[in-house]
Order: structure tokens, then C-alpha cells, then sequence
């Protein structure tokens, strides 16, 4: 079979799983639900599509008490679940280069965007310690004494450092770096009613001194047998690496910056060694949580700073779980989980999530990295389909991402271990099915990765190149505020901190099981704001049904929208 016609069957067997199944059960008591919330009309309507609507306002819809047939979206707003943290996207060292290319008032447009009430106004945000693939030149941290067990020498001096004109000609504003880019983030919710802006704070590894490589990374190469490598925390620096991290939220917090959640590292399982990393097993990270984070963290001044485990794909989270929270000792300081996408462009992994939360319902689960990763990247050996692997024709066009264009890491790989789970797929569907369906299964948050990239997906010292929100041309000045943009824009302006999750069912009606997904939030004054994504090329009609009530709703081709009611 050609590679196209495999991954076409492969999108509609991993999208069957991706609706949660309705269960008799559950459907009988959604449809029993007869309660009349006495509704006229919704409230509003915003949507978000291929054919170029951007947070459009589309006309109000009438309730009836007739009752509903065929596709239907079941709200029951008397059921609510988890408590939403945000969403949002990150800072890094990549994204404020790229911004720094801009005039200083051009780049405050692009800011008041993220995060002003009249652009996405993202509320949950993350950040890296120390350096990441999306640093400019990587190698970068906060300890470079080696030795310095005390740490007298530490300091937060590279994240705002700025970038000089006489290196890099394209900029701007030499001062503006991680930490103003964050400080600036700040000042524009200062001035608005709701400056919620909680900074998720995630090392990718100790300084190079601290672990048994004696290096940042080693990649893999003919000599190592392809096994590159961040290495391990060395056993007599864990100690010291708990006071690197403490020490990072005294320095940010004497610069003005509260840090509101922190990972004790970025995916421990590693990456191959290609950019900075430091591995940890469920086993050693729970020894580190429990003997040396965990009280260092409660003896300091930082004792409310949420403590996330985990920060890798969400296939493996439920091992994580049992070993952390469920060992009582270290349960305690722990807050909840954090999770990544990369394990699949089209599985949710809610079955995963489901487990989890069932297990351990008091923890928090927070989605704290996504993005089109490998983004124009040439196909690696063993890549069956080198052609879609390398993609092109992103920048400046929104038809790429609302089609079938996007390849990640495992496309046709014939060494990954399960390539049937990286198809071909279309930006817009992974971002909005990954948010939605999460919702519906006990995500508490979701935090894009990097806020703003250059044309190519960068800069980025190991080649990584990826998607972002928004792209700039930094030759020219050009800003592209992708669909990505306006889709997570229009998740965060309707869906806010404090917000709580509604149950929500889906009746499909006929369709198939990856056409429509719907999940819904309520606020705390009772307006109900429900997600819908069509994720076909035909309009989709269906019954919003709350209570006794129903609206008819046409969803439009390919689109987002959210339809908001006051109950």
C-alpha cells in the first residue's frame, strides 16, 4: 500500500479513539437531564475558520423546549469537574531574539497580542531555567563556576543580557532578552482587571559540572553505537541542584517575577542528546522530590511554588504517577503532573489521563509543551515518505495550516516504535482536538511552546526548527500571526483561570468519530462556553442541548467555534 493511503488509515484509526465513547449509560442521563434553565438565545458567537474568519462575531441562536434528534453536544452545566489553571504559550531565550529584531513599539503591538484583553490575553505561561534547543547558541546556565557546590556565584545575568548589534546586525533593542520579554508581559497585564500570568519555570539540565558526562549533552555518533545523551545528576550534587533551582526563583523573584509552577526537569527520558537534557527515571526523580526538592522547596520562601513531575509525553505518565504520587512520602509536595504531545499527532492519550485522575483526583494535570515540531527539517535515513517529511510553504500561508501539510519527528520512520502514530496532519485539528478532548478527560491547563519563531521555525542551535503563534520575518519585519495564533487566542480569551470543566457528551449522529469534538467551561457568574471544532470540508449542524432546552447551531467547514451562554 503507498505510504499516502497507509497514513490516511492510519488518521481514521487513531481518530476513532480520540472521542471518549458515550456510554449508554451516560447518554440516557444526558438526555434524562430535563432540567429548563429558562434560556432565550445564546449569548455569543465566535469562530475561527479556513475560509478566514478570525474570532468572528456570527449571529446569536434561539432555545426551544422541542426536543433534539440526531448530532448532538450535551451539556449538563450542574456537573462540573477540574478547575482550569489557563492557556497560553512560553518564553524563551529564541523568542525574545526574534522580537528584538523588531522597532520596540512594533514589538509592544506584538506583546499586547499575546497577552492584552484585546489580543489572546494568555494567562498560563512557561519558561525555561537555563538553556533549551531554542536558545540561540545554546550552553547557557547559571552555575559556570565548576564546583561552586555553594552556589556563590550564581546568577540570572544570561536571561537578560540582551544580544548585541555587532553580532546579530538584524537588531533592534539590544537589552530585550528572556527576562524583559517577561518583565514586559507583566506591564501590560498591570494595567488590565484580569492579569492573571502564572509562569510555569522547567530546567532542561544542571549545569554541566553537576553530572556524570561532565558536558551539556553528547550526541550520538558511529563511535557511542547512535546512543547520545544528557546524562544523570551526579549523587553527590542533588543536593546542590535542589538549591539551583531554589536559588533560580530567589533571583527571578528579587527581579520582579513570581514563579508559579516548576519542574524539577524537561522531559527526563531525554532526547537522544541532541540539545541540552538530563535524564531522570520515575525511580530517581522520586528520590530527588522526596529527599532534596521537596524540603528545600518547603524549608525556603517558595513553599506555595507548585511542584510539577514528570514534563514528558503523556503515553508514560500513568508509571510516573503510581511511583510519585503514589508514594506517600513524596505526595505531598508534589502539585500535580506535566505533560507533552510528541508521542502522537493524532492520540490524546485520555484514556491515560482518565487512569490517572482516577488514581490520584487531588493532582493537577497540566499540558506544558506542544508545537509543529521538525518543521522543514529533510527527512533522516529510514524516513519512507522523505518528501511530505520536509514541509514547506508555512510561512505567510494559512492554507498550510489548516490542511494536511504537517509531518513531526516519527513520519514513516522505520526505526521509530510506532510510526502508525505520526501521520500526516493538519496544525490547526491537533492543536484544537488536543485542547479539547484534554479538557473533557481532567487537563487542568495547556501551555503552548515557543511564543514567537523566526520565518523558519527558529533560531534554534540544534536544527530543531518548529511551529509558532506567530512568525516574523526578521530581515524584513514582517509579523505572520498564524491560525495557531487565532485558535489559541480564542481558547484563551473564553476560557479563563478559574473556569471549571462541564460534562459534555457528543452524539454523533452519523458522523464519523473525528469530525466533531466539543467540550464546555463555566465561570463563576454562569456564562457557559462551549468548544467546538469541525474538522471536515462540509458545514455541521447540530443540537446544543442544555437541559430541557436545545439550540439549532450550524458549525461551519474546518473551523473553531465557541458558542457562549448565560445560564
Amino acid at each position: 500500500m503507498e505510504v499516502r493511503a497507509v497514513a490516511a488509515a492510519l488518521v481514521a484509526l487513531s481518530s476513532a479513539m480520540l472521542l471518549s465513547c458515550t456510554s449508554d449509560k451516560d447518554r440516557e442521563q444526558a438526555l434524562s437531564n430535563n432540567k429548563n434553565f429558562g434560556l432565550t438565545s445564546t449569548s455569543e458567537i465566535l469562530l475561527t475558520s479556513e475560509a478566514g474568519d478570525k474570532m468572528s462575531v456570527m449571529p446569536n441562536q434561539p432555545f426551544t423546549t422541542e426536543r433534539a434528534n440526531g448530532t448532538q453536544v450535551v451539556i449538563q452545566p450542574d456537573i462540573t469537574k477540574q478547575t482550569i489553571t489557563g492557556i497560553g504559550t512560553s518564553f524563551t531565550e529564541s523568542a525574545a531574539f526574534v522580537l528584538a529584531h523588531l522597532p520596540p513599539e512594533k514589538r509592544l503591538e506584538v506583546m499586547n497580542n499575546l497577552y492584552g484583553e484585546s489580543g489572546a490575553n494568555f494567562s498560563l505561561t512557561r519558561t525555561p531555567i537555563g538553556s533549551t534547543d531554542f536558545s540561540v547558541e545554546g550552553k547557557l546556565g547559571y552555575a559556570e563556576v565548576e564546583g561552586d557546590a555553594a552556589l556563590e556565584h550564581f546568577t540570572i545575568a544570561p536571561d537578560s543580557d540582551g544580544f548585541s548589534k555587532a553580532k546579530y546586525p538584524g537588531i533592534q533593542d539590544e537589552s530585550f532578552d528572556v527576562l524583559p520579554m517577561i518583565k514586559e508581559a507583566q506591564s501590560i497585564k498591570a494595567k488590565q482587571d484580569d492579569g492573571t500570568l502564572n509562569i510555569i519555570a522547567s530546567a532542561w539540565t544542571a549545569p554541566p559540572w553537576m553530572k556524570d558526562i561532565n558536558t551539556w549533552f553528547i550526541k550520538g555518533s558511529e563511535e557511542n553505537d547512535w546512543e547520545g545523551t544528557g546524562g544523570s545528576l551526579k549523587p553527590e550534587y542533588e543536593s546542590t541542584y535542589a538549591d539551583y533551582l531554589v536559588k533560580y526563583l530567589e533571583h527571578y523573584k528579587e527581579a520582579g517575577v513570581d514563579i508559579w509552577g516548576l519542574t524539577p526537569v524537561n522531559e527526563p527520558h531525554g532526547n537522544s542528546g541532541n540539545w541540552e537534557s538530563m535524564h531522570f527515571t520515575a525511580e530517581t526523580q522520586n528520590t530527588f522530590i522526596k529527599e532534596f526538592l521537596g524540603p528545600a522547596l518547603k524549608e525556603s520562601a517558595f513553599s506555595d511554588t507548585r511542584l510539577l513531575i514528570y514534563d514528558q509525553n503523556r503515553d508514560h505518565l500513568e508509571h510516573w504517577t503510581d511511583v510519585i504520587l503514589g508514594d506517600p512520602d513524596t505526595a505531598p509536595y508534589v502539585y500535580g503532573s506535566a505533560v507533552h504531545w510528541y508521542s502522537s499527532t493524532v492520540d490524546v492519550y485520555e484514556e491515560v489521563l482518565e487512569k490517572v485522575h482516577n488514581k490520584f483526583p487531588d493532582f493537577a494535570i497540566i499540558h506544558t509543551e506542544g508545537t509543529i515540531d521538525d518543521l522543514g527539517k529533510p527527512a533522516p535515513k529510514g524516513i519512507l515518505d522523505p518528501v511530505k517529511f520536509q514541509e514547506s510553504g508555512w510561512f505567510d500561508n494559512d492554507e498550510f495550516w489548516w490542511n494536511e501539510n504537517a509531518t513531526d519527528w516519527a513520519y514513516t520512520a522505520t526505526w521509530a516504535p510506532n510510526p502508525e502514530n505520526h501521520p500526516i496532519y493538519t496544525p490547526v485539528h491537533r492543536y484544537a482536538r488536543d485542547i479539547i478532548v484534554s479538557l473533557n478527560h481532567w487537563m487542568n491547563g495547556w501551555v503552548d511552546w515557543n511564543a514567537v519563531l523566526d520565518a523558519k521555525g527558529g533560531p534554534n542551535h540544534a536544527g530543531n526548527f518548529c511551529g509558532a503563534p506567530i512568525m516574523i520575518d526578521t530581515e524584513t519585519g514582517y509579523v505572520y500571526y498564524t491560525p495557531i495564533y487565532d485558535v489559541l487566542a480564542q481558547f484563551s480569551r473564553t476560557i479563563r483561570p478559574g473556569d471549571k470543566a462541564v460534562k459534555t457528551d457528543t452524539l454523533l449522529g452519523g458522523l464519523e468519530q473525528d469530525d466533531l469534538h466539543a467540550s464546555a467551561t463555566v465561570n463563576e457568574s454562569g456564562l457557559l462556553s462551549v468548544q467546538l471544532l469541525n474538522t471536515t470540508k462540509k458545514p455541521i449542524q447540530f443540537d446544543l442541548v442544555i437541559g430541557a432546552q436545545s439550540a439549532l447551531i450550524t458549525l461551519p467547514a474546518n473551523a473553531l467555534q465557541t458558542v457562549r451562554v448565560q445560564l
